[in-house]
């Protein structure tokens, strides 16, 4: 597959981006640590909260990202956008309209990956992009597709059977996406992405087994 641009070009996005931004990164870190929060000590409420966070989240790399930023250099990025808008619908639907999605922090061994994805969305990823030799503000942040795709499938680990799967199905793709980064740009921090995909599809074959017991 032809790329329709260079190296240079993409990590100029993220410099572009991240300069236009700031200091919206630390809002869009804070969101993530609320979200977190708030699946820590669960209430009637936080389902819907934990929702219209990530709904806001995938609606920001939509249009701030993706609209704003990546449509400069990729016509693609435009189908990108429209797929990122689908994953933010999903999650204002299902879990604050219909109260579908609950989020409740448990042992096991779904805990521990989504514990995992977590942190390492938050801290590690970052700290491998500078160490791969791309120090901010030239490097993928928090609030851009593929950290937050690890942060997501992360937390929809700690969602409480029956899980819609729907919420699973951009998250997924997404890492189908971005993980080629890793190969043809050298973002090797988008590896985790095909950890996060791996469990991803775990979560997303759970749901449908869950959708075949309540609908035989």
């Amino acid at each position: 597959m032809e790329i329709p641009f260079t190296v240079d070009q993409f990590y100029g996005v993220f410099r572009d981006y991240n300069s236009a931004v700031w200091p919206a990164q630390w809002f869009l870190g804070c969101i993530a640590l609320i979200a977190v929060a708030v699946s820590l000590r669960p209430r009637p409420w936080s389902g819907a909260v934990v929702s219209a966070l990530l709904g806001f989240l995938w609606a920001w790399i939509a249009v701030v990202y993706h609209l704003a930023f990546f449509t400069r250099i990729s016509p693609p990025a435009y189908a990108f956008a429209a797929l990122s808008l689908a994953g933010s619908v999903t999650f204002f639907w299902q879990g604050v309209f219909r109260r579908r999605l609950t989020f409740k922090w448990s042992s096991g061994q779904k805990a521990m990956f989504g514990t995992t994805l977590i942190i390492f969305s938050l801290i590690i990823y970052p700290m491998l992009s500078i160490y791969a030799g791309h120090p901010y503000p030239s490097t993928p942040t928090f609030g851009l597709p593929c950290p937050t795709t690890i942060f997501t499938i992360g937390l929809l680990a700690f969602a409480v059977p029956p899980v819609p799967r729907s919420p699973l199905v951009v998250p997924v793709l997404w890492c189908l996406v971005g993980v080629q980064a890793a190969f043809l740009f050298g973002v090797w921090s988008d590896l985790g992405l095909g950890v996060a995909g791996i469990v991803g599809l775990g979560l997303l074959a759970s749901a449908s087994r869950w959708h075949r017991k309540m609908h035989p």
